[in-house]
């Protein structure tokens, strides 16, 4: 069996937005708190997360985490990188560095942004990392699960989406072509991003999103990476196909 955990389901800053008093906003639904963007996957062989952005401590602390096997990154933005410094709590725990997978590019600026961890004379208790390279169509093992990376693009961005077996998962694209959709064919769980229902340059509109679990044939698809632009999620949902749901911080899934 496998557990997804969602620990973020929100835009680049988050859901209430700083200064905002928007309907979203203002908000008392928990299921319009929203974090950002991350999943937990977890299996009896591993604990994997997908992106670690701002908000990587607090969802650790949330959900009780004292394992940690990987972080995948689907690429290098703040929102999905900025709580890397904190994988440091699970080097005491495990006694070991901390496998981060992600495009030869977005290791290239962990680099850069996170220097002090990979300098020559490093301060004592800099965050262990050991960065492990991904392209899309590559598989990697962790135990007996699988997993898939997904060739994506963000605009003109390439970032990588992510399949665990028969849970597939995309954050931050605008498009997938017919590799992309043949790689998440026959699924069980589809998880898509859906920013907001106006057009936008680099993500999906929740038509836009809609429309591709429509045609990835998937069952069951839950929607992420909103921003309060979308809408209350109890309106929201009421609009949506079924088979498809806006998904909420701390709803599992179990596949």
């Amino acid at each position: 069996m496998m557990k997804i955990t969602f620990l973020g389901t929100g835009t680049s800053q988050g859901v209430p937005l700083i200064g905002c008093s928007c309907e979203a906003c203002r908000s008392l639904d928990f299921r319009d708190k929203r974090l950002r963007t991350s999943i937990l996957v977890e299996t009896e062989d591993a604990s994997i997360v997908v992106d670690a952005g701002p908000d990587f401590r607090q969802q650790m602390l949330r959900q009780n985490q004292t394992r940690l096997d990987a972080l995948l990154i689907t690429h290098e933005h703040k929102d999905h990188v900025a709580g890397l410094d904190d994988v440091r709590a699970f080097n005491f725990l495990q006694e070991k560095s901390m496998p981060v997978y992600a495009l030869p590019r977005v290791l290239n600026q962990l680099k850069v942004e996170f220097a002090y961890a990979f300098a020559e004379k490093k301060y004592p208790g800099v965050p262990k990392i050991e960065l492990l390279p991904m392209e899309g169509g590559q598989t990697v093992f962790f135990g007996k699960l699988e997993v898939k990376a997904i060739h994506v693009m963000h605009a003109r961005l390439p970032i990588l989406g992510y399949r665990f077996g028969n849970f597939s998962y995309i954050t931050d694209a605008n498009h997938l072509d017919a590799t992309a959709m043949e790689a998440i064919k026959g699924s069980e769980v589809l998880v898509l991003n859906a920013l907001q229902k106006e057009e936008h340059i680099s993500h999906f509109t929740l038509d836009q999103a809609v429309e591709v679990a429509k045609a990835s044939g998937v069952p069951k698809v839950y929607f992420i990476h909103m921003s309060h632009r979308m809408g209350r999620h109890s309106l929201i949902q009421k609009e949506l196909p079924e088979g498809v749901h806006l998904a909420w911080d701390g709803l599992q899934v179990k596949i």
